[in-house]
């Protein structure tokens, strides 16, 4: 469970999250929708802890993280997996190397073990010919795919995405869509995702929360978010 409970956040005097509330569940996957700038992937970093808030609460499976030290913190995040929305690739790693540091870093397994794990996971993203090519070398999508391959390695049961779908054509997008969609479902991850990208988010989301300047304006099921009558909620979906 998340919860969040009045989150507010400004820089340099100007109000970027206004007295956010929203509670994820076990399991569910919720995309938060915005235009660039209305505060969702500033709002994200918080609930990774990157960032801390003004005032206000982000709870995880019950505690509060905006009151952790920055080594608890650390713990926490090995927990989490965060997709970049660049992907923040090693350049001077491979494929291979990328998606088997954090298994290097934060487990005790055997070389053996962990190229088990890694082979499987190209292979469940689909990139089982690329492991031993540079991040420079793929294409977007591939490059998307390597670090979403990354962030869930270690089999975390939260995953967040910062507009995954960013920079990708029509196509890749909803190929990423799908991919994380399908990895979400089958690890049973607690999934919250930034996008912009609303046929996607529609196809693929159990909640939508559409953010605007900093404040929540509407939330609830695909279904509901396409038929409120609030006026900026219809100006976006246009």
């Amino acid at each position: 469970m998340i919860k969040v409970a009045n989150l507010k956040k400004s820089f340099t005097g100007q109000a970027v999250l206004r007295d956010i509330s929203l509670n994820v569940a076990p399991g569910e996957l919720i995309v938060i929708l915005g235009e660039s700038g209305s505060g969702k992937s500033v709002f994200l970093q918080h609930l990774i802890g990157l960032l801390k808030p003004d005032s206000g609460s982000i709870e995880i499976d019950g505690v509060d993280i905006t009151t952790l030290s920055e080594r608890k913190l650390l713990k926490l995040r090995k927990n989490i997996g965060y997709l970049f929305q660049e992907g923040a690739l090693y350049d001077f790693m491979t494929v291979y190397e990328n998606i088997a540091f954090p298994l290097h870093e934060h487990t005790r397994l055997r070389l053996k073990e962990i190229k088990e794990k890694v082979l499987n996971i190209l292979k469940l993203v689909g990139l089982e010919k690329a492991g031993m090519k540079f991040p420079s070398e793929l294409s977007g999508g591939m490059r998307k795919r390597a670090a979403l391959a990354r962030s869930v390695v270690l089999d975390s049961k939260i995953l967040f995405c910062d507009e995954p779908t960013s920079g990708l054509d029509p196509k890749k997008s909803k190929e990423i869509s799908d991919l994380i969609n399908d990895i979400s479902r089958r690890s049973k991850c607690t999934t919250v995702i930034t996008s912009h990208d609303i046929y996607n988010s529609f196809r693929i989301a159990d909640r939508l929360v559409l953010i605007d300047h900093g404040q929540i304006i509407a939330r609830g099921k695909p279904e509901e978010i396409e038929l409120s009558s609030d006026p900026k909620v219809k100006e976006f979906l246009i």
